[in-house]
């Protein structure tokens, strides 16, 4: 039985990940879950799972030393999948210093304590072993040319604290495959959108400000591009990459779904339409009044877009959830799961969202 130490699988793609993995490989593996259950680690996400018995949730922070070398010596660890991470752009504006800390140290922390578990004593690693890096299409920057993509060759150029403790969390993952030929890969995706996702993110907040009819804000002149990606494409490709990936490579992970951000706002409220029935009041509520234009977010990139070619080359991924389809998916996942939705949109994350919108 292969043993998986999954970090940030409460967050929204690792518990869509964990899911993912138990549902296609079921006893042959096991999973540990290392979260520290910030804000937008959720259990919740896990219910359906957590009773198995080739499941383990450990709370423990990516950063604690002693912590993570302990879940090493007290399990044979074949596979990290390393997706713990502060990934709000808006957090890291008002509060760098917490994604340096998770993002860059956390990255540091789990990189040496797999090193020291996996590393024999001529220097090389016990064979099977693998650490697979979850990053974002943000740390290249932004796109200035139509027509122009995001190449694992493509430099680094991050504009936000948010996107530069993740190119300095890739940074020290090659640093470790080119300084000890440490057993990992490192992938780069685009926005990921689907169930369990925090209501922070564009997405999610405009599903359920739309339903209980308040503002929906829209970032500047609404036309940011983002390449979104269905998360289950993006479980699919991370163990895909595990699996058949060529150590020490990178390989970019896209949807193939740019989208300027005013247009996803558009086709939500176009789907709720059709989707909610005419009995429901919540459907007179769903309108495009909604749509308020707010301040732009400082250093806003204005595009992303990421050419997957070299994933497809390699190991045969390519997205399999077109936009259109995926949000109708989200929609429905959302509807079925209301109490989730209140639960997570109470407190804190209220409190923030007045903050930063109203």
């Amino acid at each position: 039985m292969r043993t998986y130490l999954v970090t940030g699988g409460a967050g929204f793609i690792g518990s869509n990940y964990i899911h993912y993995m138990l549902k296609k490989y079921g006893e042959e593996i096991r999973i540990i879950n290392v979260d520290v259950l910030t804000y937008a680690g959720n259990l919740e996400n896990l219910k359906d799972v957590e009773n198995l018995p080739n499941y383990t949730f450990v709370k423990a922070d990516i950063t604690d030393k002693d912590a993570i070398s302990r879940i090493f010596a007290e399990n044979d660890i074949d596979r990290v999948v390393h997706f713990a991470a502060e990934s709000h752009v808006d957090r890291s504006i008002r509060n760098p210093e917490v994604f340096v800390k998770t993002n860059v140290l956390g990255t540091a922390v789990m990189l040496n304590c797999a090193k020291a578990a996996w590393e024999q004593p001529d220097g090389s690693f016990a064979p099977g072993k693998k650490f697979l890096h979850v990053s974002t299409d943000e740390v290249y920057g932004s796109l200035s040319e139509p027509d122009t993509f995001f190449y694992e060759t493509t430099p680094y150029d991050p504009h936000s604290p948010y996107s530069a403790s993740k190119a300095g969390s890739d940074m020290l993952v090659k640093s470790y495959m080119d300084t000890y030929k440490f057993p990992a890969n490192i992938t780069n995706c685009s926005n990921n959108y689907g169930p369990y996702q925090f209501p922070e993110k564009l997405i999610p907040l405009i599903i359920n400000n739309a339903l209980q009819g308040k503002k929906l804000p829209v970032y500047g002149d609404g036309k940011n591009v983002r390449d979104w990606l269905y998360v289950m494409d993006h479980a699919k490709a991370i163990d895909m990459v595990q699996e058949k990936g060529k150590l020490f490579e990178t390989y970019n992970i896209g949807g193939h779904n740019e989208k300027e951000n005013i247009r996803i706002v558009e086709i939500i409220l176009e789907t709720l339409q059709d989707m909610l029935s005419d009995e429901d009041p919540r459907k007179a509520l769903v309108t495009k009044d909604l749509i308020t234009y707010v301040e732009d977010r400082k250093g806003h990139d204005r595009r992303y877009a990421i050419a997957p070619d070299k994933i497809k080359a390699d190991l045969g991924w390519e997205p399999e959830t077109m936009f259109e389809e995926g949000i109708r998916l989200t929609i429905q996942w959302f509807f079925e799961n209301e109490e989730w939705m209140k639960n997570v949109t109470s407190g804190d994350y209220q409190k923030y969202y007045e903050e930063m919108y109203q």
